[in-house]
């Protein structure tokens, strides 16, 4: 699924959610080899805080500004 659709996920961004689940389970709970879909659940968290506001809430999604900490802690290389 694109962005667009993962946005009208009931809750939002859930499919980048369980796709995280499924690869930490695929990967005996390696976070590294799951990074990349860790900062498509996060891309996808930005942009549905920039539709709705920081207000807003998703299952899925860290709270607006713990999202935004930890996406510059991870272009940062902090993981």
């Amino acid at each position: 699924m694109g962005l667009k659709e993962d946005l009208e996920a009931k809750p939002a961004c859930h499919p980048r959610a369980c796709a995280i689940q499924d690869c930490l389970g695929r990967n005996n709970y390696n976070e590294s080899k799951c990074s990349h879909l860790i900062d498509a659940l996060y891309e996808c968290c930005d942009a549905f805080y920039r539709k709705h506001g920081d207000d807003a809430t998703s299952a899925s999604c860290p709270k607006a500004n713990l999202l935004r900490l930890k996406m510059k802690q991870r272009q940062e290389g902090i993981k």
